[in-house]
């Protein structure tokens, strides 16, 4: 997991305003884990790195925290900001549980580990390896783009990979960006933040949304709209454009008419490999049937110039799982 070069201090607990949260103060006992510092915050959750008091390891804990909806009170416990939200914290907290679900049951090299799930302090907390690298990102931002031909390669072939694993157990991420794409030794890439997933229903998704401007595709932003793997393709484009470019692409409900969005073909290709470039503008098309349907297909555009690059790892993958299954 991702351990931001910007961290937060840590206030003593406290009450407060709806629109603050408090992280677990350092050397909190949480299960069998002690808290060593909050080392990120998203919309509905902290992130801590942690100890494993049993074996002395590090890693990462995630705690169910929803902005604006709740907050910590004097025991630590979570409590709802106001009366009428406690509906709405139980809703998240169960697709809270269902992220976990999902990936304890998803075994591939390129996604990111759960270990372990638990309940405390009225709220929930999904226990991951820890494992110590650089946010895409914020490296993007860095090297202001302009990112290698081999460097794409070498990163989103095996996303590629892992989302195609995920796309054949019929689920969806919808929340491909740069930002959740953690990159360990050798840029060896670890797929990130499964809050969004979805599982397939007659393609389209049950519930909410979450929403990344410049990164999800318009269906995406329509109630009813036609949500499925080619959603999360539209992302990988994106993410892989914003390598090239430096900065995340025009959202998508600006491209609705005049479209200002110029191909990637037009405005870098005396940069970059034609077919990569092209893979790019199929995967980003606005109308939904005519990018790759899946991650798969895309996967399987890119590898035609990629060249001496890793074999898949889906069937690596499938059979670990499979034989998960049988000692089971």
């Amino acid at each position: 997991m991702l351990v931001p070069s910007r961290e937060r201090p840590i206030d003593p607990p406290r009450q407060h305003p709806a629109s603050e949260r408090d992280g677990l103060p350092p050397g909190t006992q949480v299960d069998s884990y002690r808290i060593t510092r909050i080392i990120g915050k998203g919309g509905f959750s902290l992130i801590y790195l942690a100890a494993d008091e049993e074996s002395g390891d590090e890693v990462v804990i995630k705690e169910f925290l929803p902005k604006k909806l709740a907050r910590r009170d004097a025991a630590l416990r979570i409590i709802p900001a106001e009366p009428r939200y406690a509906e709405r914290i139980y809703r998240g907290r169960t697709l809270f549980c269902r992220e976990a679900k999902v990936l304890a049951g998803l075994r591939h090299p390129n996604i990111v580990q759960v270990l372990g799930f638990f309940l405390a302090n009225d709220t929930a907390y999904m226990v991951m390896r820890y494992e110590r690298g650089r946010n895409l990102g914020s490296y993007i931002i860095d090297r202001r783009g302009g990112l290698s031909t081999s460097f794409i390669a070498q990163v989103f072939l095996p996303i590629l990979d892992a989302l195609a694993l995920i796309h054949s157990r019929s689920l969806l991420h919808l929340d491909v960006k740069p930002g959740n794409i953690h990159l360990r030794h050798g840029n060896d890439p670890l797929l990130l933040d499964f809050g969004a997933v979805h599982a397939l229903d007659a393609g389209r998704t049950v519930g909410s949304q979450v929403i990344t401007a410049g990164y999800a595709p318009a269906e995406q932003y329509q109630r009813g709209g036609h949500i499925g793997p080619w959603t999360d393709v539209y992302a990988v484009g994106a993410s892989i454009r914003t390598c090239i470019e430096g900065r995340p692409p025009v959202p998508s409900v600006d491209r609705r008419s005049n479209d200002p969005l110029v191909p990637t073909t037009e405005q870098f290709r005396d940069r970059y490999p034609l077919p990569l470039l092209e893979a790019v503008d199929w995967s980003m098309a606005m109308d939904p049937t005519q990018r790759p349907q899946d991650a798969g297909e895309l996967l399987r555009a890119l590898r035609r110039f990629a060249g001496d690059l890793p074999s898949s790892r889906l069937l690596e993958s499938r059979q670990v799982d499979t034989a998960s299954e049988v000692r089971d």
